[in-house]
């Protein structure tokens, strides 16, 4: 009896009809024999049912737009399903899936279309209502039951899955089954549901366990009536979950209710044990999905991607994927990456998303992205193939060196500095059978994504889903208290010359704690001080040995030295508006052309940390960190910049580097100063200026 009663419950779901979200309405039947049904599957992502188009036209694309009836203006072009921005092949009669580009929602378009770039002509267009309502995962009651049964707020993710954040159970009863059924409570005409894991034995002890269960063959949400952890030996009820039809009327269909088919096994690795972060992937047809899991900071990216150099792991020349969830919006990204050079982002030079470099470049579909329990979870697809000169081709039949980092993101939502990367050489074989290298549930050895065996993909479909799975929980992380680093007081040193260097940002206490403000791992240096607050005397002449670099074609190893009331530096690669309002007061000259040039460069000097040393977080004072600094610099002559602050002079400017923002920080300007304060805080190399350069002065604007 309990078996018909499970058959009838697995099979009411092949027999309703395919749900596959909410209907935007039908394509117009314009040209090329485009036709087809949209539906909105979620907030950014459509699916065109039985979509029809003869791949006749010269340069169709899929394109969304603002204005009042599809046309060029204020048009976005959309990734066909597979990724790709090739123009569209042809289609007979399909199902697919395409998502919006980053940044734009459903709320934000006002139609999709299919469109000829060369005609500028609708192929085929359905309007899109402000009034849309798609598609949102549905959050429910907690479970709450007896055996330790607890969690927070089920959540109904899509029509398939379930989401069961910080599930507990003290694994003490010989047969307990995650189980599903018709009405509202448990009984045992019920069917049991495999775990996170594909498994359907007995459940083993939870603790505060986020996990994802996916319902098994055709079945979905619409078709039960309560979740529960029920005791199939005993048939007796640990704790349920009711699922209330009018929280179920709109949430998302599971990519396998449009075609999409789970693969059964998934690749995994862990890159960085300390903060769970792992790669998983699987190759799909022409293309790779991956999925990166970290425990991240709010503010910081996880990175992944291909080394520059084929034989080993480098930075410098790497294709990667920077991705990072907004914890505040929720919203996830997953931008594509090259690696020119080992500084920020200036000018499209140094470390820069591809958009930056050249526009339309970048290769990268995000597919999904949350945030669970705190990790950070982000899937994304990218051909396997280079698209352009900035991508590098996955290979599915070798090992191929890769390299990876966690960091900060800066005001501009990109990389900076990063205190974790890959260390040595690291590979991988993408194209391996399936294998499971990460932490795994106490006692398994199996890790799937659904209860089927399912042999992934198609050729055809191209496509692959990747779920989140448990991860470990790292060490906690203690609050920041920033290096007590003393100012240099209006009355040192005597001379009035500062020295001016490059250095580390002495991690977490570092430039960060003391200012604010995310760095890109250098800042300057001041008389072997990180980044003092200076203190100088209106009408008292000051100058600066400045030891920054002096070859602009390394990006990364030039920083001219400049005094400003901007805060955030990087004079060059400011826009004209950014530019308004700013004043140099010192370290720039005016060309003929009216074009400010950089003067205060020279050899470049870095305070270099020890590479068999302790990590700068270490250290429990900067005199500690700053003693095991060397200081190196290159052959050649410091430059000069001199500075006379006067009445005009605001009462705080800063010293920064003219390429690149955010590596100084302030000096304060006073009237007068009480020197019966003897004592010097500087820290300083014994360097002798040369006396040709003593009466070099820099033209101030």
């Amino acid at each position: 009896m309990r078996l018909q009663a499970a058959l009838a419950l697995l099979l009411l779901g092949v027999a309703q009809a395919r749900y596959h979200g909410k209907e935007i309405g039908p394509l117009s039947e314009l040209h090329h024999g485009v036709r087809g049904r949209v539906f909105a599957v979620d907030s950014r992502t459509l699916y065109l049912h039985d979509f029809t188009y003869d791949g006749e036209g010269p340069a169709a694309y899929f394109y969304v737009g603002t204005s009042k009836t599809p046309s060029a203006t204020g048009a976005t072009r959309v990734r066909d399903e597979r990724g790709m921005d090739s123009p569209l092949r042809r289609y007979r009669g399909e199902g697919l899936t395409v998502s919006l580009p980053e940044g734009k929602t459903l709320k934000d378009v006002s139609w999709f279309a299919v469109w000829c770039d060369e005609y500028s002509i609708n192929f085929g267009s359905v309007m899109i209502p402000r009034s849309l309502e798609y598609p949102k995962p549905a959050r429910l009651s907690p479970l709450r039951g007896v055996h330790g049964v607890w969690s927070e707020p089920l959540v109904i993710v899509d029509a398939q899955t379930l989401l069961v954040p910080n599930f507990s159970y003290d694994g003490e009863a010989p047969d307990a089954k995650f189980w599903v059924g018709r009405g509202d409570n448990p009984s045992p005409a019920g069917i049991r549901i495999p775990d996170e894991n594909g498994k359907e034995s007995p459940l083993r002890k939870y603790s505060n366990k986020t996990i994802v269960l996916t319902l098994p063959g055709e079945l979905t949400v619409f078709d039960i009536g309560h979740f529960a952890v029920w005791c199939e030996a005993f048939t007796v009820n640990f704790g349920h979950v009711v699922l209330t039809k009018s929280a179920l009327t709109n949430v998302p269909p599971s990519l396998k209710m449009l075609g999409v088919s789970p693969q059964s096994k998934l690749n995994c690795e862990v890159l960085f044990d300390e903060l769970a972060f792992e790669v998983r992937w699987a190759i799909a047809g022409s293309s790779v999905v991956l999925q990166l899991v970290a425990k991240l900071e709010d503010g910081e990216y996880m990175s992944f991607g291909l080394s520059g150099d084929p034989e080993h792991s480098v930075m410098i020349g790497g294709d990667v994927a920077v991705a990072w969830v907004d914890k505040e919006t929720l919203k996830g990204y997953s931008d594509d990456y090259y690696l020119e050079g080992k500084s920020q982002c200036a000018g499209g030079r140094g470390s820069c998303p591809d958009t930056s470099i050249r526009e339309n470049t970048s290769s990268i579909r995000l597919l999904n992205a949350a945030l669970v329990n705190g990790y950070s979870i982000v899937t994304y697809q990218r051909p396997l193939k280079a698209s352009d000169e900035l991508d590098l081709p996955v290979y599915t039949n070798i090992s191929q060196p890769i390299i990876w980092a966690i960091g900060p993101l800066n005001s501009k939502t990109q990389v900076s500095y990063h205190q974790h990367f890959t260390k040595g050489d690291r590979f991988i074989e993408f194209g391996r059978p399936p294998l499971w290298n990460c932490p795994m549930p106490e006692g398994e050895e199996d890790m799937r994504l659904s209860g089927e065996d399912s042999t992934g993909p198609s050729e055809e479909e191209h496509k692959v889903v990747i779920r989140p799975n448990p991860v470990p929980t790292p060490k906690p992380t203690s609050k920041v208290i920033p290096w007590d680093i003393p100012g240099i007081q209006c009355y040192e040193p005597p001379d009035g010359i500062f020295y001016a260097q490059m250095g580390p940002t002495g991690g977490k206490q570092g430039y960060s704690a003391i200012t604010g403000h995310v760095g890109w791992g250098i800042s300057w240096y001041i008389n072997g001080l990180l980044i003092p607050e200076i203190n100088v005397v209106r009408g008292k002449k000051y100058t600066f040995v400045v030891e920054g670099g002096n070859n602009p074609d390394i990006p990364a190893r030039y920083h001219p030295f400049y005094i400003t009331n901007d805060p955030v530096g990087g004079y060059h690669h400011k826009t004209p508006e950014e530019k308004q309002g700013i004043e140099i007061y010192a370290g720039t000259r005016r060309a003929r052309n009216g074009e400010l040039l950089p003067t205060g460069t020279g050899r470049l000097c870095n305070w270099t940390p020890d590479n068999n040393g302790p990590e700068a977080d270490e250290y429990p004072s900067f005199g500690a960190y700053q003693r095991s600094l060397t200081l190196v610099c290159e052959e050649g002559n410091p430059g000069v910049v001199t500075w006379v602050p006067d009445e005009n002079t605001p009462d705080t400017v800063y010293y920064q580097c003219f390429t690149h923002r955010y590596l100084g920080w302030k000096i304060n300007v006073v009237d007068d100063c009480d020197e019966t304060e003897v004592a010097e805080s500087r820290v300083v190399e014994s360097v002798i200026l040369p006396s040709d350069l003593m009466g070099v002065e820099s033209i101030q604007q």
